[in-house]
């Protein structure tokens, strides 16, 4: 499972190197495999481990390719999937199409999301996380059902 912010660069060719706290795991569980594609609600990237990507596509294997909204969907998942492995050093190289599509050029965070990672821009994610707070203290924060036994 992956948790915490780090922050991170990008070198000149596009790379990025994965945290030590994670590259044990995704070696010894995941053989280093990753899935990048694009958040379609945000602007930033999702990192799967590759068995972590098999059921997100199963799932959009199911989406019909004649209902608009899931279609656009897939043709933005999949179209975006890049499949890579952390080399020696523990880096991934980001395709120039996925580094514009999340804004990424130098200073970026590196955000566990338990089965992912989200890789962000570092000011974009710092206007999210403003964001967030803002959504937290919202009405609709407060009437949500499933959130309402929540407590830390």
């Amino acid at each position: 499972m992956f948790r915490g912010a780090s922050a991170i660069n990008l070198d000149t060719k596009g790379r990025i190197a994965i945290p030590k706290r994670y590259r044990e795991p995704l070696h010894a569980e995941f053989n280093s495999q990753i899935v990048i594609t694009v958040d379609f609600q945000s602007p930033c990237l999702l990192l799967y481990p590759f068995d972590e990507w098999s059921k997100i596509e199963a799932k959009l294997l199911l989406l019909s390719d004649t209902r608009a909204t899931e279609r656009a969907m897939k043709r933005l998942l999949l179209g975006y999937a890049h499949e890579c492995e952390l080399d020696g050093n523990g880096r991934i190289l980001l395709p120039p199409p996925l580094r514009q599509y999340a804004n990424l050029e130098k200073r970026a965070m590196l955000v566990g999301q338990l089965n992912k990672f989200e890789l962000w821009d570092e000011t974009a994610w710092q206007k999210q996380i403003e964001q967030s707070r803002e959504t937290i203290q919202s009405e609709e924060f407060a009437d949500n059902e499933r959130l309402a036994d929540f407590s830390l």
